[in-house]
């Protein structure tokens, strides 16, 4: 018989008073999780702590900047990079954080900030820039984000949101077993949301604080306005060449406009401040000179995108034609080639990468995946073991390394692989995989 507790306490079986006392869980938890947020000064809900922020970035920005092909081997433009990010960093409302910087050799167009102050741009969006203020207000808009505390409020809220229905699985599971699993998913928070998309709203406040901290450091406020110019009609000219950008980074004309008349009202008295230009095409040069290999390199990755791979292959040729050690052109060949199938192809190509960067794990891991493929499970699992080394925390890697410890036949130390992928996994193929092995060797029954 339905009672009177209300449509959601009835959907889930539990009664008046067991929603009431979830519900007390949660606003107790907003209390305990309040804090002041460090730009307005207000009590925000917040859920996280800096140094929560911290280490969720030390584990995760490794892995988003090696899927980004790792930090650009050009020493010098890391440098330039970095040193006017950490010009502004003195003037944020966080100058604690442990703000870092790199270009990332990534060639589509983008820019992103760990909770913790890593902040990447890739080669795409740097060859967009015209000078160096134009810099400034891109990595000022990331320090933004960071100062905001915007991922850490996401995440807050998200929290939040698992442990209501986290509490609603426990008492669903008494009535319908297996439910609450199902809720609980609905609920999860994964690493994806440390890169969660901003709002509208996130996006402004970066802007104004990224246009406070370039002016506080000494740039013309104009090169903000020039950044939204660039990312305004790159919108329009060019929507599926930023959609990655623009999916976590919402553009707008208003955004332009509030960035000229932000300079009109408000900073008025930097208006003659210097924007850079020359320093900033003789600190770009080197890149600017890779022009063609960079679009050459973004032309195949939009091909493989919809799954042109043979046509892709003709533009990565092209590219390292003219650019025969670019890292990024070479694990983007060797994906190619092993998506075709390809192994062996794939794996010159992997194994030219590592020799080019031997420091970043893509190559080690394709050329592990490649040889696989080939048979060669011992040079597989010494791959795979260098990428674990490299870059710790993907529970994938643990089940090659058990793949291919089954391969050469070592069943005992294919086992404790397996075992320690399912204690991180629990779901899909490679898990079903595991699973299969551990029963048939007599492991688990």
């Amino acid at each position: 018989m339905k009672s009177d507790d209300g449509a959601l306490g009835y959907r889930y079986g539990l009664t008046r008073r067991q929603f009431m006392w979830l519900t007390g869980i949660a606003a107790a938890g907003a209390a305990a999780g309040c804090a002041t947020n460090p730009v307005t000064g207000e009590s925000q809900l917040m859920m996280v702590s800096e140094e929560e922020e911290i280490q969720m970035d030390r584990r995760y920005s490794p892995m988003q900047f090696s899927s980004d092909f790792g930090a650009t081997q050009d020493s010098a433009l890391n440098a330039y990079v970095s040193q006017v990010g950490k010009a502004m960093t003195p003037w944020t409302h966080r100058a604690q954080m442990p703000y870092s910087f790199r270009v990332v050799s990534a060639t589509y167009v983008n820019a992103y900030a760990f909770p913790g102050g890593s902040i990447a741009c890739t080669r795409g969006i740097l060859l967009k820039l015209d000078d160096e203020a134009e810099l400034a207000a891109l990595l000022g808009h990331e320090i933004g984000h960071v100062n905001a505390r915007h991922t850490a409020s996401a995440m807050s809220k998200g929290m939040l949101s698992q442990a209501v229905i986290g509490g609603f699985s426990i008492l669903a599971d008494s009535a319908a077993p297996g439910f609450g699993q199902i809720a609980s998913q609905l609920g999860g928070i994964g690493a994806g949301a440390l890169l969660a998309s901003y709002s509208r709203d996130n996006e402004r406040q970066a802007d104004a604080l990224g246009t406070e901290y370039m002016v506080r450091a000494g740039y013309g406020p104009d090169g903000m306005v020039g950044l939204m110019d660039m990312l305004r009609s790159l919108s329009k000219s060019k929507p599926s060449g930023v959609e990655i950008f623009f999916s976590t980074h919402p553009m707008s004309d208003e955004r332009y406009q509030t960035a000229v008349d932000t300079v009109r009202t408000k900073y008025p008295h930097a208006k003659d401040y210097p924007v850079y230009r020359e320093r900033f095409m003789d600190s770009t040069a080197r890149l600017r000179a890779m022009q063609g290999t960079i679009d050459e390199l973004e032309k195949g990755q939009s091909l493989v995108r919809v799954k042109k791979f043979a046509e892709a292959e003709q533009h990565y040729g092209n590219a390292l034609r003219q650019s025969p050690n670019d890292y990024a052109g070479l694990v983007m060949m060797a994906t190619c080639q092993i998506v075709q199938k390809n192994y062996a192809e794939g794996l010159r190509y992997a194994d030219r990468a590592k020799a080019v960067y031997p420091q970043e794990a893509q190559g080690h891991h394709l050329s592990g995946f490649a040889r696989l493929h080939t048979k060669d499970f011992e040079g597989a699992y010494q791959e795979f073991n260098t990428v674990e080394r490299l870059m710790p925390g993907n529970p994938h890697v643990i089940f090659f390394q058990g793949y291919a410890q089954e391969g050469m036949n070592r069943q005992p130390q294919a086992a404790q692989s397996y075992r320690r992928y399912l204690q991180k996994v629990s779901e899909g193929q490679f898990a079903q995989h595991a699973y299969q092995r551990l029963r048939q060797w007599g492991y688990v029954r």
